[in-house]
């Protein structure tokens, strides 16, 4: 998902909340363009997007993956931070493994995140239309493509 920056917050986590309620309790995992900063998330600092968000994670009862890394999710021009994050509900929480920032090359300023559900790999791949993130699954899963 993609959190405008130029977007209220609000917005965006009411999206969050619809696919939670849609999902009607099964596993939910959301690979985040956050546009916001906390350290819960491994990011340098926390600002008010990201205080705004972690509160409402822990009132959702999404758990966070990123784990620690030298490497950024998100490096441009102006500097680097790790803005991106993958969170899973209760139901998932314990078939996602080995969650990591890789260090190839993504042809874009954000970092490619990589992570496994039990035996099922999930990458990004390019397409012929430019660079999209798209979710690979190996076994029956909902899959979703980050745009």
């Amino acid at each position: 998902m993609y959190f405008d920056i130029n977007r209220q917050i609000e917005d965006d986590l009411n999206k969050v909340e619809a696919i939670i309620f849609y999902a009607k309790g099964a596993g939910v995992l959301l690979a985040i363009d956050s546009n916001s900063s906390s350290k819960t998330w491994r990011d340098s600092q926390t600002n008010a997007r990201g205080r705004i968000l972690e509160e409402f994670l822990i009132s959702k009862q999404l758990h966070i993956l990123n784990e620690e890394s030298t490497l950024s999710t998100f490096l441009n021009s102006r500097g680097s931070s790790s803005i991106d994050f993958t969170v899973v509900s209760n139901q998932l929480l314990s078939a996602v493994e080995n969650w990591e920032v890789c260090d190839q090359e993504s042809c874009s300023d954000h970092s490619i995140i990589k992570f496994s559900i039990g035996q099922a790999s999930w990458s990004c791949k390019q397409e012929s239309q430019g660079v999209r993130y798209t979710l690979m699954c190996v076994i029956p899963v909902v899959c979703c493509t980050i745009w």
